[in-house]
């Protein structure tokens, strides 16, 4: 307390500088930690790299998608499933993102994670998968290519195809307004 009787500690949720912490990204996404336990996480994460790292990288390669459905999929069990607008908007956030060398595996995992994202969300929207017939089609072709597996060496020989999916699902999704507003 300061001499007015103020308190001056940060409130619950607030960052040492006293503004509220950002609590989650966007709905059906994992809530991100607080400022002051994320400094432990981020120093742990960067002294190892992960299982989806590129061998020889000191950076962590994007997570895994989990069991139930990956970045689409909700968070939280009981939950309901991510919106497919707010699964759209994370794949157009990849349009302006490139291959470089020191961000193609976070990128290529990234665009990969928000094409799954946007399946799960169209598959689970009220209005039924009818009203997505193309994007899921074009995202069952994606995955019969890639036979599973996500890896970045995998992902980086198909990049072609994982590009021009994220472009056609961009290209319909932006012809069917309607469907997903």
């Amino acid at each position: 307390m300061d001499g007015d009787g103020r308190n001056l500690t940060p409130s619950a949720g607030a960052g040492a500088d006293g503004r509220p912490a950002r609590l989650a990204a966007r709905p059906g996404r994992p809530a991100a930690a607080p400022a002051a336990s994320s400094a432990a996480a981020a120093e742990s994460a960067t002294a190892a790299p992960s299982a989806s790292s590129p061998p020889g990288s000191s950076t962590p390669g994007p997570a895994a998608p989990a069991a139930s459905g990956g970045p689409g999929a909700s968070a939280l069990p009981g939950s309901p499933p991510e919106k497919v607008r707010d699964a759209f908007a994370g794949l157009q956030a990849t349009l302006d993102g490139s291959c470089t060398p020191s961000e193609c595996a976070y990128f290529l995992g990234r665009v990969y994670d928000e094409l799954h994202g946007l399946d799960a969300a169209m598959k689970a929207d009220p209005k039924g998968p009818g009203h997505f017939p193309e994007p899921i089609a074009l995202i069952a072709k994606l995955d019969a290519e890639l036979g599973g597996d996500r890896s970045f060496k995998n992902l980086k020989a198909h990049q072609t195809l994982l590009i021009g999916t994220r472009d056609k699902i961009n290209t319909w999704m932006q012809g069917h307004p309607d469907d997903y507003r």
